[in-house]
Parts: structure tokens; sequence; C-alpha cells
């Protein structure tokens, strides 16, 4: 009696697994949740009939030597693969040395410059003393009264600033150590300084 028990038991869960896994496949009804997303069938796919499968190595690369014994050393002339060896490297002209770059420093700019103007010339003084953020600076025998009052000077980005008495721009220089050109900031005047 217990067997036919356990025997009904066993025929009635496997009834139930498959009642709840029945699909379209199995030829039941399918079987949805009520969140699940619609089902869609997909079209049936066509087998391509495929013929033989033919292996055959192919021809050698026209002018390509016939493959080697792996296990026979490289002939002479070649490399471990047996190819010739590989043609130097192009060698490179070196290239032509630069003009020489305006100095990159300050101290290059330091010491006494004579400068021209359309008024006549004078001296300047370009000192290595700080004076607050800017460096000392000094103009004697000037008849253009911007450049009279010039007490400070610095060198940014390439270029020489003049400053004079209230921090305001004289003006602005550019070339190398030797000789500067450049314009008086308020009358735009041209003005050159030269060792």
């Amino acid at each position: 009696m217990k067997t036919y028990h356990w025997l009904a038991m066993a025929v009635m869960g496997s009834a139930l697994a498959l009642g709840a896994c029945s699909s379209t496949r199995l030829g039941g009804p399918p079987v949805r949740s009520a969140n699940a997303a619609p089902i869609v069938e997909a079209p049936p796919v066509e087998a391509v009939p495929s013929g033989p499968v033919e292996a055959t190595p192919l021809p050698p690369v026209a002018g390509a030597p016939l493959a080697a014994d792996p296990m026979a050393p490289p002939a002479a002339g070649t490399d471990i693969a047996g190819l010739p060896p590989a043609p130097p490297p192009p060698t490179v002209a070196a290239p032509a040395p630069a003009a020489a770059p305006a100095p990159s420093s300050r101290t290059a700019m330091v010491g006494n410059w004579s400068a021209q103007t359309s008024g006549g010339s004078c001296r300047i003084q370009l000192s290595s003393s700080p004076a607050l953020d800017l460096y000392r600076a000094s103009a004697s025998g000037c008849s253009n009264q911007d450049l009279s009052r010039v007490n400070a000077w610095d060198y940014r980005d390439g270029e020489v600033y003049l400053y004079q008495t209230g921090g305001a721009v004289a003006a602005r220089l550019r070339g190398s150590s030797a000789s500067l050109s450049g314009v008086l900031a308020k009358s735009g005047a041209p003005l050159s300084l030269s060792r």
C-alpha cells in the first residue's frame, strides 16, 4: 500500500511539473505570467544545402622559395626564418641649426643701453636689483618725458617692458641681448635700444 501511495505521488508531481513547463514546442498551451512580454514567434529558418568540403594546399606564391626542412640550419646570407636580412634603416640628415633664439632670461638684458627715439638719444640702465615685482632701471639725458621717468623694467614672454614712476608702461621692446626695438606706449613713436 505504501508503494502504491508513493508511486501515485510521484506520478502526480511529474504531471504537475510537466503542466507547468508546457510550451508551444511541446504541444501544450503557452504558460505566461501577468508581467511577461508578449510571445512573438520567429519565422522558420530554411536549411541551406551544403556540398562536400574539399581541402587542397594552395600553390606557392610566385617568386617565393619552396618550404624548407624546419630542422635544417638557415642558408648563408639569410636570417633565422630563411629570409634575406632586412636593409639598414635610411640615414636621416641632421636638421640645419636654427637661428639663435631671442634671449630667454632677464639676466641677458641687464646692463647699459643707448636709446634712440625720433627726439634724439639717451642712456638707459637696466639693473638686476629687485624693486617690488620688477627690477630697477634708470634713464639719463633723455629729452622724451616718458623715457626720462623710467625707473623699473621687466622681461616677460620675450619682451622688455620699461615702466615709469607710478607703474605705467613707458615702452615695450623685443629683440636680442644686443639690440631691442619697439614703441613708446603713449605716443607709439619708435624706440630702439642698442649696446
